[in-house]
């Protein structure tokens, strides 16, 4: 992922962000080696189809990084290897990791939970926002600890 977003600081730093957060809330929450692997894999290609968005539509939405980033994080993960049943979830989180109505796993929860904890700041979300999402989406015990201590007020 660093050589696939060579030249761009910004979204390489953003996804090792997520990744950290992610590793150390799925330790946190003793989740299974398994489910531990995918989400890391995912954390780390979450937004890997910004690039295309780009190029294809111009905006690196939610909804077309969704629509994007399945192939194109398939693709690497084939060539690195990977097993078909991970590349098959982390290419399902990837496409869904900006949809929070139908979140059906722990990968998928703290995925999303990892993503807004970076987004906070990256983002400068207002503090009724950060308060909207931590009472809406966030649903793990060290997710809401990690938001509530770093953008507590």
């Amino acid at each position: 992922m660093i050589a696939y977003y060579s030249g761009d600081p910004k979204r390489i730093q953003h996804f090792l962000k997520v990744h950290s957060f992610a590793r150390l809330i799925g330790l946190s929450e003793n989740l299974d080696e398994r489910t531990q692997n995918i989400l890391e894999i995912a954390a780390i290609v979450h937004d890997i189809g910004i690039k295309v968005s780009e190029e294809k539509y111009g905006s690196a939405c939610g909804k077309y990084q969704e629509a994007e980033g399945p192939a194109v994080a398939a693709d690497m993960l084939q060539e690195l290897g990977c097993p078909d049943h991970i590349i098959e979830r982390v290419c399902y989180l990837v496409g869904h990791h900006h949809t929070y109505s139908q979140i059906d796993g722990m990968d998928y929860q703290i995925l999303v939970e990892a993503d807004f904890l970076v987004n906070m700041y990256e983002d400068a979300m207002s503090t009724e926002a950060i308060h909207s999402v931590l009472h809406n989406i966030f649903r793990t015990q060290t997710g809401k600890w990690m938001c509530e201590t770093m953008y507590r007020k």
